[in-house]
């Protein structure tokens, strides 16, 4: 017994000095974690393994074992750090590119069941109604309690047009749920536009992939060219909405920042333990550009830079959508409207292992351009607008609801100030709570951005007339 606890724990040690070995972390990383390796709590590692190998009831397989201790580490760390097998980490590369299979949802993890941090538009989980915030505690009918994140991911994908049952737990309303959910090919359109009435453009980002930045040019162009057809005198105003739109790649952030900021300008500054992890980022091809190819930058209609411009944001905005509504916000460039933002300010770094799995390591801040964190807080905006005439908003889980988020602190200046009340309609709260409910009836009705009925929207592009009155 004692030679085949020392083995294991020569195992423990390999295991733990190979993982920061395959980090590539600094050789100063290295020579900290060296001089404080936590031996007793290796020799506690070495002694549960040994008794899960000689007495669990089953035979387990060592990696097995290796790969749930890795997990459960990462796990336990935030809501967003987190082992990715082989196969996660392809779905990962994947939904990068804009095209995956399974439901459309982002998902997170909070106390052992699957959240939803936010449906993505025109998928099944959209078209469901699934709103974030919502706990998935049973898929079909096995029990989400005791799985991982990526077991249940895993679970709930699967061919297309093979259907699943998902039981929901929605805590704002109190009441649970079953939604069935038909599996599809899931291509995301990230970013779509339209002209409204009067020549102001609206144009909105579903979710941060590779071609984003270039699509919002190629959108821009399109918006003018709409409003030429249309014999219109240029396009006088912009909405660039962001809302349920809950992150994706931070240079997509950067190049769509960068379509309406100054050359050169910062857009977003990270800061963590690593040399690696303090970073500036400005609106320039090196920041915002993969590859050799030419700026697509060059294609960017002039008017861009300068005509008026309102940001929506909600609840469901988070990472990306709030780093560029920051940037937007800081620069005086737009104006943000709408309600708090998701509060997810940190930096995930996927670091592949030598087995084709990775792990999503949580390694910095994100600070906006005047220094503010965004973690655990959000953005807040220049004008707060609820979802329906009568100040009615659904209610959101954020960040700082989360088990294990991230804190903001690191701020490098006062916190941001709490979002201010939404001004009273002067009707009563009986007559309120009425209209709520009309609003809202189904639990399933996914907001219609864009439509007749999106108050959000309406209210930006009042304000946009108003600015054009006063211009004259």
């Amino acid at each position: 017994m004692s030679s085949k606890l020392q083995q294991i724990g020569l195992v423990a040690t390999g295991l733990v000095a190979g993982v920061f070995l395959s980090l590539n972390f600094s050789a100063n990383a290295n020579k900290e974690a060296a001089n404080a390796l936590p031996i007793e709590e290796l020799r506690s590692f070495a002694d549960v393994y040994s008794a899960i190998k000689q007495g669990y009831v089953e035979p387990v397989e060592d990696k097995k074992l290796i790969t749930h201790a890795i997990s459960g580490m990462l796990a336990n760390l935030d809501p967003h750090s987190a082992y990715l097998d082989p196969d996660s980490f392809k779905d990962l590369q994947v939904s990068t590119q804009g095209e995956f299979g399974g439901l459309g949802i982002e998902v997170g993890m909070e106390d052992g069941f699957v959240k939803v941090v936010s449906p993505i538009e025109d998928t099944p989980a959209f078209r469901a109604g699934l709103k974030s915030g919502d706990l998935i505690i049973k898929i079909d009918d096995t029990p989400v309690k005791g799985m991982t994140l990526n077991d249940a991911v895993k679970k709930m994908r699967g061919k297309p047009k093979t259907q699943i049952r998902l039981t929901v737990v929605r805590k704002t309303e109190q009441r649970s749920f079953d939604v069935t959910l038909t599996r599809e090919k899931i291509k995301v359109q990230s970013v779509k536009s339209k002209l409204l009435d009067g020549g102001f453009g609206y144009l909105r980002v579903t979710q941060f992939q590779e071609e984003t930045a270039p699509d919002v040019v190629k959108h821009l162009d399109k918006l003018a060219k709409a409003d030429k057809e249309a014999k219109g005198e240029g396009v006088k105003g912009l909405v660039l909405d962001l809302r349920n739109d809950p992150g994706g790649l931070l240079n997509g952030a950067v190049g769509v920042s960068a379509a309406f900021l100054p050359p050169q300008v910062l857009v977003t500054s990270t800061d963590g333990r690593t040399e690696d992890a303090k970073r500036r980022y400005m609106a320039n091809p090196e920041d915002y550009q993969r590859g050799s190819r030419d700026d697509f930058m060059k294609a960017l209609p002039p008017w861009a830079k300068t005509v008026p411009m309102i940001v929506l944001v909600n609840g469901g905005s988070a990472s990306a959508s709030e780093i560029v509504a920051g940037a937007l916000q800081d620069h005086k460039r737009a104006v943000v409207m709408g309600t708090q933002t998701f509060g997810k300010g940190s930096v995930q770094t996927v670091l592949p292992l030598s087995n084709n799995a990775a792990i999503k390591l949580t390694t910095a801040r994100y600070f906006t351009p005047s220094g503010r964190s965004i973690q655990a807080k959000g953005i807040t905006p220049d004008i707060v607008v609820e979802e329906s005439a009568n100040g009615a908003s659904r209610g959101r889980v954020r960040e700082a609801d989360l088990e294990r988020h991230l804190t903001g602190e690191g701020e490098k200046t006062e916190p941001a100030p709490a979002a201010a009340p939404a001004k009273s309609t002067g009707k009563s709260d009986k007559k309120d709570k009425s209209k709520a409910d009309e609003s809202d009836d189904s639990p399933h009705a996914p907001i219609e951005f864009a439509s007749p009925k999106d108050y959000q929207l309406g209210q930006a592009v009042n304000l946009l007339k108003a600015w054009q009155v006063i211009k004259r």
